[in-house]
């Protein structure tokens, strides 16, 4: 048994070991919707969606998400006249009962994107990725600051970069990611036993945002921080649309699980008074 546990613990600390080794944490980032009392900012889902639709959705989409919580409260809260106009303006959809292409209406989903260039749907992205970890292997981050889903999406936007030294002709067709980890590496950016010396990686997706891409209606300069900074927020809602709603119940429930307890612990003390502190 003693050699057992020797044999865990040794086995803990190496994984430690290399855990500390490697920070792969992104920056954290102030989200409006953090928190137990964080709520969606209208505005910058508005704002979102107009990077999204206007950039993002010509390669990713969204398959999972239905059109019409465009409209939904605790969304982007857009006009539905102009749901249903946008809807109608996207690809076809095929109807299975008559077997014929027809137009897209707020009922349906957001249309994927398939074939070759296109990148991974983005319905659920922003639950689908880890910007925190640790420490140690021991999960805390997450337990203090959340998944970092929308964390991950922001820093990855804005994490393009120029080759580091190790490869200042980088990977023909790639581009080098100060996010991304799990993407190519060429053998001049890894040491003797084949790990990489850099931070990030080598992505295939080429740098998404150039400066005033898109022209924001309420006049936000739409650097690329910000373009990136709206669009995450935007794609945390497309994967979590109900979580205000969800906050609400939990806030909810959490003042009558106190009130049940004090009750409780009323009835408690007014049943066993006449017998305490009597003597048998």
């Amino acid at each position: 048994m003693k050699k057992l546990l020797i044999s865990a613990a040794s086995a803990l600390m190496l994984s430690a070991g290399g855990a500390m080794a490697v920070d792969h944490n992104v920056p954290d980032v102030a989200f409006s919707f953090e928190g137990p009392f964080g709520t969606y900012d209208v505005d910058q889902l508005r704002r979102g969606f107009q990077v999204y639709s206007e950039v993002c959705s010509a390669c990713h989409g969204m398959k999972f998400v239905p059109i019409r919580t465009l409209a939904d409260d605790g969304g982007p809260q857009l006009d539905p006249a102009f749901v249903r106009e946008y809807a109608a303006g996207l690809d076809g959809v095929l109807d299975p009962e008559t077997d014929e292409e027809r137009d897209r209406k707020e009922s349906d989903m957001f249309p994927e994107r398939v074939g070759d260039g296109m990148g991974p749907d983005l319905s659920v992205m922003a639950k689908a990725r880890a910007g925190f970890m640790g420490p140690n292997g021991l999960g805390l981050n997450q337990l203090f600051k959340g998944m970092g889903g929308p964390e991950y999406l922001y820093n990855y936007i804005i994490g393009f970069e120029e080759n580091p030294e190790c490869a200042p002709d980088g990977i023909d067709g790639y581009y080098y990611n100060h996010t991304f980890q799990v993407g190519g590496v060429p053998d001049s950016c890894k040491d003797a036993n084949g790990v990489k010396i850099t931070h990030g990686s080598w992505a295939q997706m080429p740098p998404p945002l150039v400066e005033d891409q898109v022209e924001y209606d309420d006049g936000t300069p739409a650097t690329i921080e910000q373009m990136a900074y709206d669009v995450s927020a935007f794609l945390m809602w497309a994967a979590e649309p109900k979580m205000m709603a969800r906050k609400q119940m939990g806030f909810v429930a959490v003042l009558l699980l106190g009130l049940m307890t004090v009750l409780l612990y009323l009835t408690n003390k007014r049943l066993w008074a006449p017998y305490k502190g009597k003597r048998h």
